[in-house]
């Protein structure tokens, strides 16, 4: 059985409403998607913007609600799960934004942003989850220096860093990464998707790798779901997707990479 199976998720939402207030112009934003998702995988769910990729990773965290379909983490059904349920089960599915400036509390240090989910989610005392915050991250390569500063005293890579850490504190099976290096500058891109090669090989870590950009993809997925108005158009291995696209649109995607960047590059 696969870490997680997703099986004809579906998810509509309203444009707009008439002269008497009800929800009209509904558009499809995902139709009818499957996947599954093994154990140290990375499946990449790429395309366009407005492609619905990005609501197919909330939705199976249950950010967002499908109007129908299933999803299978661990076994356990999520969309059935009660609340006392899926919160524990979230303990084993993080999920790491595109703005880290947006999904850290700038209010925050880095110590309490870190710890956060330690005090939320487990028993520890202050010094256990100090040690703890400080382990994650010397892992992630911010070092522990940075504890008392504030996310406005920090560049952008330094802060998804942060946010990687934060996402590793539960010890999840699976992280939802949604386009996790599309707002950071292409200096510090090669060095963040490095380290999610290296925590993913040292944890076990199935990711689920929302992007737009199939230049990242080659470096960083095993398979790819390549997604077009709301629809899966081609799926497949990142070998096959890149050597013999069958979809015009992929080929289309495939043109827009200015200098593809060798599997080999891979670590």
């Amino acid at each position: 059985m696969s870490l997680l199976e997703v099986s004809g998720i579906s998810k509509s939402f309203s444009t707009g409403r008439d002269f008497l207030g009800r929800r009209s112009g509904w558009t499809h934003a995902v139709q009818d998607v499957s996947f599954t998702l093994d154990t140290g995988e990375c499946l990449a769910v790429v395309g366009e913007s407005g492609a619905g990729k990005s609501t197919v990773g909330r939705i199976v965290l249950r950010l967002i609600e499908p109007d129908s379909g299933h999803i299978t983490f661990d076994g356990n059904d999520v969309r059935a799960a009660g609340s006392a349920q899926l919160r524990a089960m979230r303990r084993r599915m993080q999920m790491i934004f595109q703005d880290p400036h947006g999904s850290l509390d700038p209010r925050m240090s880095v110590f309490d942003a870190v710890a956060e989910p330690l005090i939320v989610h487990t028993d520890l005392d202050r010094t256990a989850r100090a040690d703890k915050v400080g382990q994650l991250l010397d892992k992630v390569g911010i070092g522990r220096r940075y504890l008392t500063r504030y996310p406005g005293e920090l560049s952008g890579g330094q802060l998804q860093r942060v946010a990687i850490a934060r996402s590793l504190t539960l010890e999840p099976k699976l992280i939802v990464c949604d386009e996790p290096v599309a707002a950071l500058d292409v200096s510090v891109r090669s060095q963040v998707l490095n380290l999610l090669c290296d925590l993913q090989e040292e944890l076990g870590l199935a990711y689920l790798f929302v992007c737009h950009d199939l230049a990242l993809i080659e470096v960083i997925a095993d398979r790819v779901l390549v997604m077009a108005g709301g629809k899966v158009v081609e799926s497949g291995t990142v070998e096959s997707i890149y050597r013999d696209p069958q979809q015009e649109y992929t080929r289309k995607l495939m043109a827009a990479i200015p200098v593809p960047i060798p599997r080999g590059a891979r670590r």
